[in-house]
């Protein structure tokens, strides 16, 4: 069995949705039901990955990679899980935010794939933000916290290798954010983006039907495992092809209004970044 982690980061909006609506919001997105975390479920993403064999290695090479109805296809693809998130910030356009619990799962499917784990787990207090280098106050949205600093250093290394762009990665030390899980499972929870949606009917310009619609804001991290069956390793080769030449995955919903692209990018045991 072969297993690499993939990195999904979002380039626009993403509306991975739920099944059923919750409270105001009409179409609120899909989230872990303890954490409350956003989530993209392993069936969403295969599928897209399917979509795209489809349509760049032809309908044979998807259906044996990724399987059919009756087949389960060489590729096992899980969850893709909530690494970092863009938070508004007064010294910054944004944040980067995570939380020990989120980077201890990381650390887990890391030794899961058979990739060395090089990093120190901070843990902060619900009054503390560690940071690379700071002091005073830092404002996370309307929450101020106490700046404590920190070697982040080898954390940015090793959540950079699932970002693919150069300029990206660079910046991810000074934007990194470690804040305590409370805080981290707040801002999840309520600092997502919502949008109104509205339909209106064509002769009269008035509304037929207004709805209100949670999405994942760009610059969000997502992480997934993929492993092939046993005996199957070559099936890698055939997902590596997919994003030779152009990185990037549609995911969820709004396709037709620009949300929903992801750049990949994933790391193998005994390998650099791939994307």
């Amino acid at each position: 069995m072969k297993t690499a982690m993939m990195g999904l980061l979002a380039e626009t909006s993403l509306h991975p949705g739920a099944e059923s609506s919750t409270g105001a919001i009409d179409l609120p997105v899909a989230r872990e039901a303890v954490t409350q975390y956003p989530v993209i479920v392993g069936s969403s993403l295969k599928g897209a990955l399917r979509d795209l064999a489809r349509h760049s290695l032809g309908d044979s090479v998807a259906d044996s990679v990724f399987g059919i109805p009756d087949n389960a296809g060489q590729v096992m693809v899980g969850d893709a899980r909530l690494l970092l998130l863009p938070v508004r910030s007064l010294s910054a356009p944004y944040r980067w935010v995570t939380c020990p619990y989120v980077l201890e799962r990381f650390q887990r499917d890391l030794a899961l794939a058979g990739q060395s784990v090089h990093f120190a787990v901070p843990n902060p207090d619900d009054e503390t933000a560690v940071v690379t280098a700071g002091q005073g106050r830092l404002f996370l949205e309307e929450v101020c916290l106490n700046v404590k600093p920190g070697n982040l250093e080898a954390l940015a290394g090793t959540v950079g290798s699932l970002v693919y762009h150069p300029s990206v990665r660079e910046r991810l030390a000074g934007q990194l954010t470690i804040i305590s899980n409370n805080n981290f499972q707040y801002f999840a929870r309520y600092g997502l983006q919502v949008n109104a949606r509205n339909n209106l009917d064509t002769a009269t310009k008035t509304s037929r039907n207004l709805w209100y619609e949670e999405t994942v804001p760009p610059d969000t991290l997502f992480c997934s495992l993929v492993m092939t069956r046993p005996g199957m390793e070559g099936a890698f080769d055939a997902v590596r092809a997919m994003f030779g030449q152009r990185p990037y995955l549609q995911l969820g919903g709004n396709e037709t209004v620009g949300q929903g692209w992801c750049c990949v990018t994933w790391t193998e045991a005994g390998g650099g970044v791939n994307g």
